[in-house]
């Protein structure tokens, strides 16, 4: 055996790589590895290189709305990709340097390559066996993948290989309409391709409020990006050196390039010798509120228990896996993660929907308060009058259920409700709080007074 550690960590993903340095902060020997590079899915092939190109796309929204404020612009701009691509990859670069950096500030060993479980104490890597007191499985994600006839077209990307392209497809078909797919109908909309979104569900992103995604088809649609809901894939076929999408109820969609994102399956490559004995639910690990999982000193934060396939969600489960298998257990409250979509305008969600809340405590003890962004004067004044801030509020005791944002920096606003939804404030000491003014938050302040029926900038009787 090669080494012995208090905490062994496969994967330095967003669970992996913060759960080394809380068991390092603790005092425990830990080690990572790591089978390409750190930061996983999020630094590398997600969260960041997606809003590389998001912020793209927004810029040229913005150039393209010059002209109402007066600014001429002579030229025609356009989006060299190649460019682009390399941007991209100059900011993750730097992020996973960064890892890679506060790694070694902490003195946590990190290894390269395939690592799996040998027994329920030992594991190996580039045929190297180490030891560990504890180990945390954080292999996360794949993509998903669907059973399309055709699908395995040179035309058919995921949305790793997407992001790499060097030539922008003139057409663009995306199956699958959650977050990514909506992100990148808009990243490359933004770019100059034609894009259709294909979603087999009646709405895009259906674990978001209902509202929200019925605004955010109207917004992908005012931009001019096609969206199909309710349209099953049938089959994919290759003419000459494009391809189509056909549909079950015989629509065709043409496209020189096709994304499939139909979520994403928990890798679980890293269970090893243990796959048989490890508990699995639907195909992702079984773990309890401190993510341990059916072996006690076994543990399995992030993407691989599919409790919430979201970053920030696997750092907060990474660190809860850190502190009990360095014997300072402590649960993984979970209730209040955000959702978000940077699209333009962003999406963004945290607590009960509305429907949810109905369901759970009633229809008739579910107040709901809006403010649209068009009564906004920081919207306004800033070009973005688009969407709304709905709140979600119990009657009785006006206690702040969910609140769900569609409009500009709606991934930065929601932090204050997520906060807020944590602290258990209601919502009617949050129409008290004195917001800066003209902000784009006084909006979620405006909703709660509206759902108490004391909104000053509504006009009255306005539900």
């Amino acid at each position: 055996m090669r080494k012995q550690y208090d905490v062994a960590v496969i994967g330095g993903g967003p669970a992996g790589y913060v759960a080394a340095i809380k068991a390092a902060q603790l005092g425990g020997r830990a080690a990572v590895f790591e089978k390409s590079v750190l930061g996983g899915t999020c630094l590398n092939r997600g969260c960041i290189p997606t809003k590389c190109y998001l912020k793209t796309a927004e810029l040229m929204e913005e150039i393209a709305g010059c002209a109402q404020r007066g600014i001429v612009l002579d030229a025609h701009p356009s989006v060299d990709l190649p460019k682009a691509v390399a941007h991209k990859n100059s900011v993750v670069k730097k992020l996973t340097d960064g890892v890679a950096g506060l790694l070694r500030s902490h003195k946590i060993d990190v290894y390269y390559g395939e690592a799996a479980l040998a027994t329920e104490t030992t594991l190996t890597c580039g045929g190297e066996t180490y030891g560990f007191d504890s180990v945390l499985l954080c292999g996360g994600s794949k993509p998903g993948v669907i059973p399309i006839p055709g699908a395995e077209s040179k035309n058919v990307l995921d949305s790793d290989a997407l992001l790499d392209l060097e030539a922008l497809p003139r057409r663009l078909a995306i199956i699958g309409g959650g977050v990514i797919g909506c992100e990148m109908a808009a990243a490359f909309h933004g770019f100059g391709s034609q894009v259709t979104v294909i979603e087999a569900m009646d709405r895009l992103v259906p674990p978001m409020d209902e509202e929200i995604s019925a605004q955010l088809k109207k917004s992908l649609e005012k931009k001019g990006i096609r969206v199909l809901t309710s349209q099953k894939v049938s089959a994919i076929q290759d003419q000459g050196t494009g391809s189509t999408v056909l549909c079950q109820d015989g629509t065709r969609v043409e496209a020189d390039k096709i994304l499939i994102c139909v979520g994403r399956a928990a890798d679980l490559d890293c269970l090893g010798a243990l796959k048989d004995r490890i508990r699995l639910e639907r195909g992702k690990v079984s773990v309890d509120e401190q993510m341990r999982t059916s072996i006690p000193n076994i543990y399995a934060p992030g993407d691989i228990n599919g409790k919430h396939m979201l970053a920030h969600a696997a750092f907060k489960m990474g660190e809860a896996a850190a502190c009990a298998a360095m014997g300072r257990p402590e649960a993984c409250d979970l209730r209040y993660v955000p959702s978000c979509i940077y699209t333009s305008p962003e999406a963004a969600g945290v607590g009960l929907s509305e429907k949810a809340a109905r369901e759970q405590y009633g229809r008739e003890s579910i107040l709901v308060g809006r403010y649209f962004f068009q009564s906004n004067g920081r919207a306004l004044a800033s070009g973005r009058g688009e969407g709304f801030v709905k709140v979600v509020v119990e009657k009785r005791y006006q206690e702040l259920l969910g609140v769900h944002i569609l409009g500009g920096d709606a991934a930065e606003m929601i932090a204050e409700a997520a906060a807020l939804l944590h602290a258990e404030v209601p919502a009617d000491e949050i129409a008290d709080m004195i917001h800066a003014h003209p902000t784009y938050s006084e909006a979620f302040m405006e909703a709660c007074a509206a759902a108490l029926g004391r909104c000053i900038h509504l006009p009255a009787g306005q539900p």
